[in-house]
C-alpha cells in the first residue's frame, strides 16, 4: 500500500562513489539529483568511505538521510568475523539449553581461522581418513584473489557439490536490511545462478584450476573461451524450472525456505554486535551454493555485491533490483510503512516474527 499523495520532498540529492548500474538508477530516478558536495540525503559509497568519514559526518547529517552500510558491516561479510559469530550464536544457543535451535546452524561448512585454530585444525585433520579436499581464503579479500584449494592441511571444501550439466554453480541472492533493531530483513525475489565454464569431476590433480571449483563472475572472465555476451549465468526463476523438472515442486519449494531460513539466522547471529544506526542500510549478496542432497551451503556475505552489468539481463535485474530498493527506502516519504511487499522485495522478517514462507520464487 502507498499513499496516493504526493512524495513529501521535490528533490533528493544524492551522491555516488561508483560509476557502475547504482549511478545510472540514482540518476534517472524522478526528483533525484546529483550533489558532488557533503549535503545529500544519499550517499552510496565504498566501506573505505564509510571507515574513514561516517563517524565525523554523522553529526551533520539529516534525520533522513540515508548511507548504504553499517558501520561494522564486517562482522558479518569477513569471514573470519561471520565464523566467529556464528560459533558464538551457537554456543550461546546449547548453554540456554536450546540445542536444536544451534543445530540449525549447519549451513557453513567446517571452517578453521588460522593462525589461532591451528592446534584443532591439524588435529582434527589428523583424524580424517578420506583426506579431504580444504579451501583457504584469505580475509577481507573478494572476486577470488588468494584463493587456493590443498588437501594436506581452513574451510572444509564441498565436495559433493550439486551439477548442472556437469558443471558447479553458486546463487548469488540480494538481501536488504534496513535495521538491525529491530531486525528488519527484506529478500529480492529475484538472482542469479553463477556457473563454472568448465565440467567438474572432482579430481584431486585439477586442484590448481580455480576455473573449475570457484563460480564467481571474475574468475570466470579469466578462464579461456570465456563468452562475454553469453557469461556463465541463469536468473533463479530458469535455475528453479529446471531443478523442479527433475525433483519436484515440492522438494524445490523446500529448498528455498531453508535458504530463506539460513539468512534470517546469519543476521540474527550478528544482530547484537552491529551497530545499529537509523541512517544505514545494507545490500547484502548471499553467496549460497547446494550439495547434491539440495543442502543448502552458505559461502559467504558479500557487503559490496558487484553492481556492473555484465551483460543485458544483468543490467535489467540489478537496476530493477536497485529501483526497488530505492523504493523500500523511501527517501521520498511515500510509503506507509505497512508494505510486506514493495516491488520484488519482499518483507520476510520484521522483529521478532518470522513471516515463515519462502519470497524466493515459488511459482512456475
Amino acid at each position: 500500500m502507498w499513499r496516493q499523495n504526493q512524495p513529501k520532498k521535490s528533490e533528493i540529492k544524492f551522491k555516488s562513489l561508483l560509476s557502475n548500474t547504482i549511478h545510472e538508477v540514482c540518476t534517472k530516478r524522478p526528483g533525484w539529483k546529483e550533489t558532488d558536495r557533503d549535503d545529500w540525503d544519499f550517499i552510496w559509497a565504498d566501506k573505505d568511505w564509510i571507515r574513514m568519514h561516517f563517524d565525523e559526518m554523522r553529526s551533520q547529517l539529516s534525520n533522513t538521510a540515508r548511507v548504504n552500510h553499517f558501520r561494522n558491516h564486517y562482522e558479518l561479510t569477513r569471514k573470519d568475523h561471520m565464523v566467529k559469530n556464528f560459533k558464538r550464536m551457537i554456543s550461546s544457543l546449547r548453554r540456554e539449553d536450546r540445542a536444536s535451535e544451534a543445530a540449525q546452524y549447519d549451513f557453513f561448512p567446517v571452517t578453521y581461522l588460522l593462525p589461532q585454530d591451528y592446534g584443532v585444525f591439524v588435529e582434527d585433520f589428523k583424524r580424517q581418513s578420506d583426506r579431504p579436499i580444504w579451501i583457504a581464503k584469505p580475509t577481507g579479500k573478494a572476486q577470488g584473489r588468494g584463493i587456493f584449494l590443498f588437501t594436506e592441511l581452513k574451510d572444509r571444501y564441498i565436495t559433493n557439490p550439486y551439477l548442472v550439466g556437469g558443471k558447479k554453480f553458486d546463487l548469488r541472492i540480494y538481501v536488504l536490511v534496513t535495521s538491525y533493531m529491530p531486525l528488519t530483513v527484506w529478500l529480492y525475489r529475484s538472482g542469479f545462478a553463477r556457473f563454472s565454464g568448465f565440467r567438474y569431476n572432482g579430481a584431486r590433480n585439477q586442484l590448481k584450476d580455480t576455473h573449475l571449483h570457484l563460480t564467481n563472475v571474475a574468475v570466470q572472465k579469466t578462464a579461456p573461451g570465456y563468452d562475454r555476451e553469453a557469461g556463465c549465468k541463469w536468473l533463479i526463476d530458469c535455475l528453479k524450472r529446471y531443478m523442479v523438472s527433475v525433483h519436484g515442486q515440492d522438494a524445490i519449494n523446500q529448498l528455498f525456505y531453508e535458504i530463506q531460513s539460513l539468512i534470517i539466522r546469519s543476521l540474527q547471529a550478528v544482530q547484537k554486535v552491529i551497530m545499529n544506526d537509523k541512517h544505514c542500510f545494507e545490500l547484502y549478496g548471499y553467496d549460497i551454493m547446494l550439495d547434491d542432497t539440495l543442502k543448502p551451503w552458505l559461502l559467504e556475505v558479500n557487503a559490496s555485491p558487484s553492481l556492473t552489468a555484465d551483460t543485458a539481463s544483468d543490467h535489467e535485474l540489478k537496476c530493477g533490483m536497485l529501483d526497488d530498493l530505492l523504493d523500500v527506502i523511501d527517501l521520498e516519504e511515500r510509503r506507509t510503512g505497512d508494505e510486506i511487499q514493495v516491488g520484488g522485495f519482499d518483507l520476510i522478517f520484521n522483529g521478532s516474527v518470522d513471516r515463515g514462507t519462502s519470497s524466493l520464487p515459488s511459482s512456475i
